[in-house]
């Protein structure tokens, strides 16, 4: 006898069904993109950001002073 057909011969509620993906809701119904995935993003954007801000330094430190020291070039402020 299958599961169903015995639940409902005793008079139980069908079996919910489990999540086993466990996936979280979507944001907007029609926009297939789930909470999950937008926390994911979120986080990814903070570390793209620190990872440019750590560039930007990293090449300041190069065009302001290895630069100038490895004799590649003189900034036009020292003139």
């Amino acid at each position: 006898m299958g599961e169903a057909r015995r639940r409902s011969e005793q008079g139980l509620k069908p079996r919910s069904k489990k999540n086993s993906k466990n996936e979280s809701p979507r944001i907007v119904s029609w926009f297939p993109v789930t909470q999950a995935q937008r926390d994911q993003f979120i986080k990814l954007s903070i570390r793209a950001g620190w990872v440019g801000i750590a560039a930007l330094v990293f090449l300041w430190i190069i065009v302001r002073f290895i630069g100038p020291a490895a004799g590649w070039w003189i900034p036009a402020d020292i003139r």
